[in-house]
């Protein structure tokens, strides 16, 4: 498939050398590896830490181990005749690509957009199953967080009981640091876990993820701990109605920036317009931040089998703040939800 690309990206080779590319190409699980692909084959390198467990990941390229990443690597494209060298602008950190540049002979480095990403967007039946295990590994977590949030626990400690549960259950890891923010910490929209007790009457987001065989899932829920008030009913109803509306308007042949703008006017409209400041949605899969990008920035078109998130949110400073996000597949006619927890507001 990328092979096939190579002319429309004005290129003759392509290396690759984000993990997560890396492994959606190869099956390579490691931390250290790189792929040079060109129109009549594709070589994967690492070093010899990987020797032997390449060999029972990797099926279709050439493997070689290098001793020198860089330097081997700018041996072994000077021996192609590929004369434009592309590259994944966000995979090269600029002293790597320096210093390749200076080794390499007659040949030009060409940073390649973000098309590469768009290959994975699309998920097929067994990456759908992985994730849908991902997602069921998170709802453990939320459900020792239902049992476990409760006045004066602290933060940190819901978080760390969270991850054991999910690890327990079979995670292979968290797909991010988890988020517990209590009170006015609510209002930091990644308000990592603190040291900060939970007190009665706050509103509590909880925004985590499972991976799970390389692949994510990420969800939020909001919940209050004990009788809530007016104004945290409010501010739940409207994210939560904004999340609802965006996800009715889910379709292949839509724009991401429609998504967003459905959302974001229905939260304006409420009168809470200032306060919800990030996209709407992003790609979930190999990455947790994955294209599409569901922001009024990005006019992609939904396609059938993208996997993203709705996740609207409103964060008053010194009061505290709510979201709601839920993992989406996009189906022919519409959309699927993938996450499993309820989104009504619940009292813990």
């Amino acid at each position: 498939m990328i092979q096939e690309r190579l002319p429309s990206w004005k290129i003759d080779a392509l290396l690759i050398t984000t993990l997560e590319n890396i492994r959606y190409i190869s099956s390579f699980t490691g931390s250290s590896g790189i792929i040079i692909i060109t129109p009549y084959q594709a070589i994967f390198l690492t070093d010899s830490r990987y020797a032997e467990q390449s060999k029972y990941e990797v099926k279709g390229l050439r493997i070689k181990i290098y001793k020198k990443q860089i330097e081997d690597v700018a041996s072994l494209i000077n021996k192609l005749k590929s004369k434009c060298i592309g590259f994944e602008g966000k995979g090269l950190t600029y002293a790597a690509y320096c210093k390749l540049k200076k080794l390499l002979q007659g040949k030009r480095l060409i940073p390649v957009s973000e098309d590469i990403d768009k290959i994975r967007c699309r998920k097929d039946a067994n990456e759908l199953r992985i994730i849908k295990k991902a997602i069921n590994l998170a709802a453990v977590g939320f459900h020792k967080a239902i049992n476990r949030i409760t006045p004066g626990m602290v933060e940190r400690d819901t978080a760390f009981e969270i991850e054991m549960a999910m690890k327990k259950k079979g995670a292979q890891g968290i797909a991010f640091d988890i988020i517990v923010a209590s009170g006015k910490r609510a209002a930091f929209p990644h308000g990592k876990a603190s040291d900060k007790k939970i007190r009665k009457s706050e509103m509590v987001i909880v925004d985590l993820g499972a991976k799970y065989q390389g692949y994510n899932s990420d969800e939020t829920c909001t919940f209050v701990t004990g009788k809530p008030n007016k104004e945290q009913k409010r501010v739940y109803k409207t994210v939560k109605d904004a999340h609802d509306r965006a996800i009715e308007t889910v379709r292949p042949g839509v724009k991401a920036s429609y998504i967003d703008f459905v959302a974001r006017g229905f939260i304006k409209k409420a009168g809470y317009g200032k306060y919800f400041g990030h996209g709407t949605g992003h790609g979930v899969g190999l990455a947790v931040h994955e294209w599409p990008n569901i922001s009024s920035y990005h006019d992609d078109i939904v396609e059938e089998g993208m996997v993203f998130t709705i996740e609207p949110g409103i964060y008053i400073p010194g009061w505290g703040g709510v979201r709601i996000e839920d993992m989406v597949l996009v189906t022919k006619n519409g959309c699927e939800i993938l996450t499993e927890m309820s989104k009504e507001m619940m009292v813990l």
